[in-house]
């Protein structure tokens, strides 16, 4: 209730001044980007309530296609780059496989799946590098998407439930990413999981997914 509080606020409040007419443009211009951004959030928001309630009452429905998956990668880290505070210390790397690799997956849903993982990775860490690699398992025909960061880790109290819902030690978001995420997944047949990295500096998220015969 308070996440879909937050940005209700300033979308009322600044649409109240432009109506009334009061600033120059310059503010007008401002207030607006902070009202479409607040818009966003809320549209998010209720997405993340809409799908948890798909999930709950059994009626998420994928809809699967051929999907490149270096393609699906390189778009998402575009698109979440501009949420990096500081570029010039923090990079995001995918270790592109040589070839292209193809899954039969519901194109939108794993695109919110590995946007979900990257803005986690970008919200907890300051400086470093976040690297996303896609390696295929021949032997289990399967192939593993991962998300390693090098912030604070995973808290050792939300770890057990890391993947329920409300799990989160943030002040910002609801806690739904991952429990949705992780609903994605395996309704396409995969498995997600996430650990603390061996040398102390942040975490890695995963997931599996089945290769596509055609691969």
């Amino acid at each position: 209730a308070h996440e879909l509080r937050t940005p209700i606020q300033p979308i009322l409040g600044l649409s109240e001044v432009l109506l009334n007419q009061e600033g120059n443009i310059e503010q007008y211009h401002e207030f607006l980007n902070t009202i479409s951004r607040n818009a966003k959030r809320l549209q998010q928001l209720t997405e993340n309530i809409l799908d948890v309630t798909k999930i709950e009452s059994h009626t998420l429905k994928l809809h699967k296609e051929k999907v490149n998956i270096n393609e699906k990668i390189r778009d998402v880290i575009n698109n979440v780059r501009s949420q990096i505070r500081n570029p010039d210390k923090l990079k995001i790397v995918f270790a592109e496989p040589k070839n292209p690799v193809y899954v039969e997956a519901d194109s939108i849903r794993l695109y919110q799946t590995i946007a979900n993982l990257l803005t986690n990775a970008i919200k907890f860490t300051k400086e470093g590098t976040i690297s996303i690699s896609a390696d295929v398992k021949h032997n289990n025909n399967e192939l593993i998407i991962s998300v390693k960061d090098s912030g604070e880790g995973i808290h050792p109290v939300i770890m057990p439930r890391l993947f329920t819902k409300f799990a989160s030690k943030s002040f910002i978001g609801t806690g739904l990413g991952l429990f949705i995420s992780k609903s994605i997944i395996e309704a396409h047949g995969g498995r997600i999981w996430a650990e603390n990295n061996i040398d102390g500096k942040g975490a890695t998220f995963a997931f599996t997914l089945p290769l596509s015969i055609s691969h």
